[in-house]
């Protein structure tokens, strides 16, 4: 298989993930992640809520894993054809994600704790100030969905094409 072909294949995964995963995903799992108000309204004890938010886990996990679908791609494509300056932007989003990763698992297991029914106070104020991650998760993620979507951008355009639009015919054959 050429190397164009392998870069290809890696961009449709990396795409499709991108824009599906990264841009409509945390609607979807937020809804799933996170106890629902009728579920709420049915948990009385400290017990019950701290079973509720550990069902999520699995979820969180799943989450995480789709989630890291475009930085592995990131991570072929540089394998594929190396650039230091690249290298470090990779490097740089890896470590974004991390801590993205872990903010958006904070307050989505923080916000299943955060839902007492009957306004119980089960739980400490500390919990309830995961409230307020999701801002901190967007100041964070904004840097890396551009920084991601413009190392996709320079990885899935082809490198035998030059500014002007002429192709070079080079066989790559490795």
């Amino acid at each position: 298989m050429t190397r164009l072909t392998v870069k290809a294949l890696i961009a449709v995964a990396f795409w499709p993930s991108l824009f599906f995963f990264w841009f409509l995903g945390p609607f979807v799992f937020l809804l799933l992640s996170t106890t629902s108000s009728e579920v709420c309204a049915r948990l009385e004890t400290r017990d019950e809520f701290v079973t509720a938010a550990n069902a999520a886990l699995p979820m969180l996990v799943l989450q995480t894993l789709i989630y890291a679908v475009p930085v592995v791609c990131l991570v072929l494509w540089d394998r594929l054809s190396p650039e230091p300056a690249r290298t470090r932007h990779i490097a740089t989003c890896i470590k974004l994600f991390a801590v993205a990763t872990v903010i958006g698992a904070v307050w989505d297991y923080g916000s299943s704790l955060v839902c007492d029914g009957y306004g119980q106070p089960f739980f400490s104020s500390g919990w309830r100030m995961t409230s307020y991650l999701p801002i901190v998760g967007l100041l964070i993620n904004i840097p890396l969905y551009i920084l991601t979507f413009s190392l996709g951008r320079a990885f899935s355009t082809r490198d035998d094409i030059t500014e002007d639009g002429v192709v070079h015919s080079k066989q790559d054959n490795s």
